[in-house]
């Protein structure tokens, strides 16, 4: 769908975050005298109406008589699209759109590397715009890892590297090529079964002209496997990682201790960036040597660093076991207390009790609203690891400082979302930080969002 679409249309706005007052600013630019409603929250009524005065703002969510009475709602990506109010209004004739689309409908002809996946997408996207730009490459770095496509409506580059989270998938193309780093279970409140997220993020492959996935997920390869232009990372053939290096097929390229990320998902990360920048005619190998200056995403392993005889790691990106699990991988050999828990979506522990149940030199803090079930699961698991169950982050903290041995690891990698405590996992990620007596505004944004 173009913008120009919308002229003459009644149109709605659901959702008041970032990619909503994106929106609003791309339409005011595009077509300045269209009349626009918003649907917000309460709280964000007086914030709107000095955003745009002539906005008809409605305090609250629209129910499907309310959304019936629009041509087009243009909705933020994490309002499920699966809400009975929008089927409804849908079977009446109301259309549905997204930024996203957006986007992609006024730039048809970008070179887009679009990444999906359950966990890796963001620094998968991050290393691709930082390997392309060490070669001179005028990339864009730009959608679910924190900069609305719509924020960059009239720039131009010559790569365009785009985040897409399972919300967005069905929203994007065509583009030159799709990249799916992992697929597990996640999201289960917005997709309502596992099935469906599985379903949504693979419509990415429905619109990539040629799809990138990974050889380490048999799911994922047996799904994909009708693609016409399906290209594989992590298999020897291509790039993968053996024997201490990042290799393409038989040849050395770089090696692991020099990545400035750690842990060998990140390794599969890299190739995947790289396998990536390959299929677009970009010189990988060269761009390799850029690993070892590539700034580590902030909420993903960051280390913060010693304090009380303590290390202190925020991974409070992890929302899903797999991702505790790959945390907890790359601290193999040392002693690690972990804090997991947060917002219930109803995942399956079962996994992950089973991979740290025998582990050695590790202790286990469950907190947040589903840590009682976690807990409940390691105990039924007759899981051998020495845990603890609190009701919140703050008391975590405070028992990791007692059962850690001194020169320890305390990890944040809780395993599932903030809601039940923080706004969202970065307020998780920094309020961790500062109660672990570090300085909360050092934990920075992502370096490089936007054109470079």
């Amino acid at each position: 769908m173009r913008i120009a679409e919308l002229a003459g249309q009644r149109v709605g706005i659901w959702g008041f975050g970032r990619e909503g007052r994106a929106a609003i600013r791309a339409l005011r630019k595009r077509l300045p005298e269209l009349p626009l409603a918003l649907y917000c929250g309460e709280d964000e009524v007086a914030q709107a109406q000095d955003f745009d005065a002539a906005l008809r703002i409605y305090p609250h969510e629209p129910d499907a008589v309310a959304l019936s009475a629009y041509d087009i709602v243009i909705k933020s990506p994490g309002i499920s699209a699966y809400k009975p109010a929008i089927v409804t209004a849908q079977a009446q004739g109301t259309r549905f759109t997204s930024g996203t689309a957006l986007w992609f409908g006024e730039n048809p002809q970008a070179r887009v590397v679009a990444i999906t996946g359950t966990k890796g997408k963001s620094t998968t996207t991050a290393l691709l715009a930082h390997l392309a730009r060490s070669l001179g490459v005028r990339t864009a770095l730009a959608g679910n890892i924190g900069l609305p496509l719509l924020e960059l409506l009239d720039e131009e580059a010559e790569l365009w590297a785009i985040e897409l989270s399972s919300f967005q998938t069905s929203e994007a193309g065509p583009l030159e090529l799709g990249v799916i780093t992992s697929l597990y279970e996640e999201h289960l409140d917005w997709h309502g079964t596992r099935e469906r997220y599985v379903a949504d993020k693979l419509k990415l492959a429905d619109v990539a002209r040629r799809l990138l996935v990974n050889a380490h997920q048999a799911p994922l390869l047996e799904k994909t496997a009708q693609h016409a232009q399906r290209l594989i990372f992590g298999q020897a053939d291509g790039w993968h990682v053996a024997e201490g290096f990042i290799r393409r097929g038989d040849v050395d390229v770089f090696p692991l201790e020099n990545v400035a990320i750690p842990g060998a998902h990140n390794a599969l990360n890299a190739c995947a960036a790289l396998a990536a920048l390959e299929a677009m005619n970009v010189d990988a190998v060269a761009a390799a040597q850029a690993l070892a200056t590539f700034r580590p995403l902030p909420h993903r392993l960051q280390l913060l660093g010693e304090r009380d005889g303590l290390h202190w790691i925020n991974d409070s990106i992890s929302t899903t076991p797999q991702a505790t699990l790959a945390a907890l991988e790359s601290l193999q050999g040392r002693e690690v207390t972990v804090i997991v828990g947060g917002h219930d979506r109803g995942l399956d522990w079962g996994s992950f009790v089973d991979a740290v149940k025998t582990r050695t030199a590790l202790r286990i803090i469950t907190q947040g609203a589903n840590g009682p079930r976690i807990a409940m699961a390691l105990r039924s698991g007759k899981s051998e690891v020495p845990l603890g169950d609190v009701d919140k982050l703050t008391d975590a903290i405070e028992m990791a400082r007692i059962v850690t041995p001194e020169g320890g690891t305390v990890l944040l990698s809780p395993g599932a979302p903030s809601f039940d405590q923080y706004h969202d996992y970065a307020e998780r990620g920094r309020r961790f930080a500062g109660m672990a007596g570090f300085d909360e505004s050092e934990i920075s944004g992502i370096a490089g969002m936007g054109i470079g």
